[in-house]
């Protein structure tokens, strides 16, 4: 399938770019939804962290790529800000939104775990959204497999998957799913947590849990040395989420 959805002249409307937009739009919609629950901010707050959040979070996940594939961007530092041929770490783009969500929770006196509790359900379900980016451009796909394995799924899937003269793994789709499944259970937690916090560390527990296992299967994983960078990120959330829970088990 071609990346770009739409040319008019020299400007290029890909999917990666749609999807990203549309995940945004329909995580501002669920944001909203959870907000009836205890408005305890308004959702033009969340208006104001997409406008800092969005490029601050873009370009975290830009350099975050690029600082673990270092050889190619120093040979080829033209290519550095082309956002639109892929290379985006969701790490990366995490860590520096959570950042931004931070100094503003700071700034205007709202709580940053009731925050990141509110955002983890529509994080989520972006991220199953943005997988399908991946899709479009060809990234984050996984082993070879043969003939037999590939046709258990559709054939559009089956087609963009056929890279290099073989077929290879739609890790993307694996992961795209189990965000939808997580999605759904952190609607559900969310109306029932009591502890500020909870959410966002379940969704950083089995997240992560997730990603490491997938990470096996991909071949184009991130790498320091002979570590598989996204392992080690999850390990260290995995630990984060723990302590989290255990901190607010404790305390009740």
């Amino acid at each position: 399938m071609n990346p770009v959805l739409l040319q008019i002249g020299n400007i290029e409307i890909r999917w990666y770019g749609v999807l990203i937009i549309t995940s945004i739009f329909i995580s501002l919609c669920i944001i909203n939804k959870l907000l009836k629950k205890e408005r305890f901010v308004e959702i033009e707050f969340f208006l104001d962290f997409l406008i800092y959040g969005i490029p601050v979070s873009i370009l975290g996940a830009r350099l975050y790529y690029v600082l673990f594939n270092y050889n190619y961007y120093f040979k080829n530092p033209s290519l550095i800000f082309s956002i639109w041929r892929g290379g985006l770490a969701i790490h990366g783009a995490a860590f520096s939104g959570v950042a931004v969500l931070y100094y503003l929770s700071r700034k205007r006196n709202v709580p940053f775990l009731k925050l990141l509790d509110i955002i983890s359900p529509a994080f989520a379900f972006a991220q199953s959204i943005g997988r399908w980016g991946n899709f479009f451009n060809r990234e984050s796909y996984g082993r070879i497999v043969g003939v037999e394995y590939i046709n258990h799924f559709p054939d559009f899937i089956k087609k963009q998957m056929y890279i290099g003269g073989v077929y290879r793994e739609p890790t993307f789709l694996y992961e795209s799913l189990f965000n939808l499944i997580l999605f759904f259970y952190l609607m559900i937690y969310y109306n029932f947590s009591d502890k500020d916090g909870n959410t966002f560390a379940y969704y950083l527990l089995f997240y992560s849990a997730a990603r490491y296992v997938i990470e096996d299967f991909r071949t184009d994983s991130l790498m320091l040395a002979d570590l598989q960078v996204a392992q080690i990120v999850s390990v260290f959330l995995i630990m984060l989420s723990l302590f989290i829970i255990v901190k607010n088990s404790s305390d009740s």
